[in-house]
């Protein structure tokens, strides 16, 4: 900011000696008259009056900006000492926010959209889509379960996807029980911007209610 400061008095200097030099010759040139004297050196001084007002108003300017930066340095650092400097991420959430009953099927393949939110540090998990999007390039665990649905035929495969690739899945098709459900976990490496989310596969279901079997859940192990 001071370098700036100096670099507008120097350009203000230059424009002043411009002036002055041009004023000089009209002063030369009517030698004779006083009133073109008169005139040429009042019109100098209004010149070095204004642009002493704007720098001095931009000295403002750049204090008050030098005075943000220190405030704004000091609370990262606050932020840093709750944090040790390492960021945190973690979230949780269930299927349903309220009531009960079978989510899908659906005609295509489509990321289950985990309402109810138990936690969600970072902010990382969006609830409206149900995708959790990296905010740092690090290593991570997922977790999800799958409640099957209650008709007479189980129908439900789910899959967790990373970037639109699935990774692993829980599914039951067959049997003539019902009540079943299941979990799979994974360990996996993100960059800063990728994303993963559980699919529900085309004509499928699953089945949920108040006591939330399904669940999607993922942290931050360590940065890369």
């Amino acid at each position: 900011m001071k370098k700036i400061a100096v670099l507008i008095l120097a350009f203000s200097c230059c424009l002043c000696q411009v002036q002055c030099n041009e004023n000089h010759d009209k002063v030369c040139q009517c030698s004779g008259s006083t009133s073109c004297c008169d005139i040429s050196l009042t019109s100098v001084s209004q010149t070095l009056g204004a642009v002493g007002e704007k720098v001095a108003n931009m000295a403002e300017k750049i204090a008050l900006l030098e005075a943000k930066l220190q405030d704004t340095g000091k609370e990262v650092l606050e932020l840093r000492s709750l944090t040790g400097g390492r960021p945190q991420v973690a979230f949780s959430a269930a299927l349903l926010a309220s009531g009960s009953g079978d989510t899908g099927p659906f005609t295509s393949a489509t990321p289950l959209k985990y309402k109810r939110v138990f936690s969600n540090i970072g902010s990382s998990y969006n609830p409206s889509t149900g995708i959790f999007t990296a905010i740092v390039k690090g290593t991570y665990f997922f977790r999800f379960s799958m409640f099957n649905n209650l008709n007479p035929t189980p129908s439900s495969v789910v899959s967790l996807m990373k970037n639109g690739v699935r990774l692993t899945s829980v599914w039951d098709t067959a049997g003539s029980d019902a009540n079943d459900m299941g979990s799979n976990a994974v360990v996996i490496h993100l960059e800063e911007g990728d994303n993963a989310y559980v699919e529900l596969a085309a004509n499928r279901m699953v089945y949920d209610d108040s006591m939330n079997y399904n669940t999607f859940s993922g942290f931050l192990l360590f940065t890369m």
